[in-house]
């Protein structure tokens, strides 16, 4: 088993010997038994993603079990068995003779953690991630699919572990190429990863390609202290954005920032109205930031476009308890939450938001059996985060991850080991070789 090697002290991200051998490992052939305790708290945007068991059956043994819960879905639950695939006999003589934009064509297809195996292969393909015209393909079919990025620091040594919802896998990805700072995880958009943290004294943000190890960091803000941020990239014009809202603490006072890397610099926006507000969680959807408050009840909403707040009286659903914004596709905002007030009354539920009532409407509950799987205790904490209309829920004592996809109805269980301790930090993340720092 080999991993990634090397580091990048200029942040220009020269990938190690080990990595143009043989690229990333599976953690599933060194980790299967081994779990780490998970105890504490953490970081408020992490929460630990741990090893589900979920035993692996053949194609003929596969069962799908369908049943009727008590609430608005159909429950199905798919098993993670692999169909074994026929050995394929290729004649070595045609695929030498293959043109070049069709090698790349064909190379761009391929899942992007399996790139790095082929790369030992031969001379030609070692060199592909530097080739414009694979990139140029690459960037131009469709992706690969959402992951799930778990980080977390072992002994101050970064660590990352990436699931691969597509291929069912988790994958090992070392992140000593990162500078020891103290810093944690924003979130990803676009194939980047963003970080803020101290070095030192000084604040800082980082933005990093965990595939090609390339990194930088940004210029210092105008108000230079430790904010609420969010990274969104646009892939259109190969840019991205980085919106940092109030201070941490709650100093409502520091004007809103927004960084653009096309211009590689900070811009002053308006100052977000004195609000109470509900949680740090922020959803990023159509060119707008949400953000939930209590006084005055309802979202504070941030126009990228325009560059201002505007405050939206959608009232939240009666006896919530806790309750997190997901983005989902084009204009979809979610809220999920617990609702009751004792435990055995309690159940999750998914909201979406009416734009044109500003009314929050039910369109699902998690079926009772999973709740009480993913949540024992009724005051256990739990975070939620989501993207393209999938929704994950990872418990913070339980270890255990739980997926929800909107639009098929469909709630499974997601398996595995991710080698975390109690401090990790867990996002949705979509592995690109063309994503630019820059």
């Amino acid at each position: 088993m080999d991993a990634i090697g090397g580091s990048s002290e200029s942040g220009s991200g020269e990938i190690g010997l080990q990595l143009m051998r043989y690229g990333f490992y599976r953690e599933e052939e060194s980790c299967v038994k081994h779990v780490c305790a998970l105890g504490g708290g953490g970081s408020r945007n992490t929460s630990p993603l741990g090893r589900v068991g979920s035993r692996n059956t053949s194609p003929s043994r596969q069962k799908v079990i369908k049943t009727k819960p008590r609430g608005l879905d159909e429950e199905t639950v798919t098993t993670f068995g692999k169909a074994v695939q026929p050995d394929v006999q290729m004649e070595d003589n045609i695929w030498a003779m293959l043109p070049e934009d069709l090698l790349n064509e064909i190379l761009a297809r391929v899942p992007p953690f399996m790139i790095f195996r082929l790369r030992s292969v031969c001379k030609r393909w070692n060199s592909i991630l530097q080739d414009s015209s694979f990139l140029k393909f690459h960037s131009q079919v469709p992706s690969h699919g959402p992951c799930l990025l778990t980080f977390w620091k072992n002994s101050q040594t970064p660590q990352c572990s990436v699931f691969s919802l597509p291929l069912k896998t988790w994958y090992r990805i070392p992140f000593t190429f990162l500078p020891p700072w103290a810093f944690w995880l924003v979130g990803s958009s676009g194939g980047l990863v963003c970080f803020s943290g101290l070095d030192g004294l000084t604040f800082k943000t980082l933005v990093c390609n965990p595939l090609t190890q390339c990194w930088r960091t940004l210029p210092s803000m105008h108000y230079n202290q430790q904010r609420q941020l969010i990274m969104v990239v646009d892939r259109t014009d190969r840019s991205f954005k980085v919106i940092a809202t109030s201070d941490i603490y709650g100093d409502k006072s520091l004007p809103t920032e927004v960084y653009d890397s096309k211009l590689n610099c900070w811009s002053l926006h308006q100052i977000m109205p004195a609000v109470n507000l509900c949680s740090s969680k922020m959803a990023f959807c159509d060119s707008r930031l949400y953000l939930e408050t209590l006084s005055p009840l309802g979202l504070m909403m941030y126009r990228l476009d325009m560059g201002y707040w505007e405050h939206i009286p959608a009232k939240f659903p009666r006896s919530l308890l806790d309750g997190y914004l997901v983005a989902g596709t084009q204009k979809r905002l979610f809220l999920v939450g617990r609702i009751g007030l004792y435990s055995t009354l309690q159940s999750m539920r998914i909201w979406e938001l009416d734009h044109s009532k500003f009314m929050w409407v039910e369109m699902s509950r998690m079926p009772p059996k999973y709740f009480r799987a993913l949540l024992r205790l009724s005051a256990e904490r739990f975070e939620c985060f989501g993207q393209d209309n999938l929704i994950c829920f990872t418990s913070w004592n339980q270890g255990k991850g739980l997926l929800y996809d909107v639009d098929k109805k469909v709630w499974s269980w997601i398996a595995g080991c991710a080698l975390q301790s109690y401090n990790s930090q867990v996002c949705f993340y979509e592995p690109r070789f063309d994503a630019s720092i820059h």
